[in-house]
């Protein structure tokens, strides 16, 4: 009995010094995919807000719709024609409540004159392009980690983002498992900006069945509308004008999309109400020669988009 009494702290300082040893070598294995995330980095919304300028004349936010309007060096080109600088936060594949969390991370330390939300009516129907991109490992991936970054993880879990999301960004797991951990933080689809997409409906299918995994909902509509209205109201308080922006789709894409009048009569009647402008350019540009993809503006279709509608109106406000 003596033996085996002595034997139990020994067994308990053993196991004490393994979770230590474990801890340590997790530590360090956090910092390593730290220092990377942020040699790497470049597309990812928090990374170019940490690391950006306290101010800016205008943020954009979106998905990636809008992110050709920073492909290459277009961004810069926006700039220089404008005389305004820009800070492009979007990301592929989001949806309002994203944006809604990218504004609050961006206004909690930095000022912006104006906000460009360039909106998609996928955007506001699917779980999958709001709450489970929180929980994206590609996001994740690349997302630095900083105190008030996760003081928002924490919030929008009332929001319904997953715990295990939160937790996943806390601990750093899905930066520690990045396969891709040394390659740039790059969107592909950057490669082909320059060409012009052969039209095909197969493509144009198979990309609107992607885009809409659920038939539109008119709750989930309601749902996404009232983030998109609480992030305006949100850059408002911040000082910041807030421009609605809808950009150019081929004809051909755009009159397949679902139930898009019915987006764009609740998106004009939740906008007047809060007195907020629309610019709804996805008319202009009809022909598939403008974009590299069939729903992305190639470098010609952006050329044109900003020498005849987005200079003057970055210049306006």
């Amino acid at each position: 009995m003596e033996k085996s009494a002595s034997a139990q702290p020994l067994r308990l300082s053993r196991v004490a010094i393994f979770v230590t040893v474990g801890l340590v070598l997790y530590a360090l294995l956090f910092a390593a995919a730290e220092v990377l995330v942020r040699r790497t980095g470049n597309g990812n919304p928090v990374y170019r807000i940490i690391t950006a300028e306290p101010v800016h004349d205008w943020i954009v936010l979106g998905a990636s719709h809008a992110m050709p309007l920073d492909f290459q060096d277009f961004g810069d080109r926006i700039e220089a024609e404008t005389g305004r600088s820009v800070l492009n936060l979007a990301a592929p594949g989001t949806g309002p409540l994203y944006h809604r969390f990218v504004a609050e991370r961006y206004f909690a330390d930095h000022t912006a004159g104006g906000v460009l939300l360039v909106v998609d009516s996928f955007g506001f129907y699917s779980e999958q392009w709001n709450e489970q991109r929180f929980g994206d490992r590609d996001l994740l991936s690349r997302t630095p980690f900083d105190p008030t970054t996760l003081r928002l993880f924490l919030d929008y879990m009332s929001e319904g983002v997953d715990p295990r999301a939160v937790l996943d960004y806390a601990t750093g797991f899905s930066k520690i498992n990045n396969h891709e951990r040394f390659e740039p933080d790059k969107w592909e689809a950057e490669d082909r900006f320059t060409r012009a997409a052969r039209p095909s409906d197969l493509a144009d299918s198979e990309r609107i069945d992607y885009l809409f995994p659920e038939p539109p909902d008119p709750a989930a509509l309601r749902r996404y509308m009232d983030h998109l209205i609480a992030l305006t109201r949100t850059a408002r308080r911040e000082g910041a004008e807030v421009v609605v922006v809808k950009l150019p789709l081929p004809a051909r894409f755009r009159t397949r999309l679902p139930d898009e009048e019915a987006f764009d009569e609740a998106l004009r009647d939740a906008l007047s109400r809060e007195g907020i402008p629309l610019r709804d350019y996805s008319d202009v540009l009809p022909e598939p020669r403008y974009y590299f993809d069939p729903d992305h503006l190639n470098e010609e279709g952006a050329e044109w988009l900003l020498e005849n509608h987005l200079r003057a109106l970055l210049q306006y406000f």
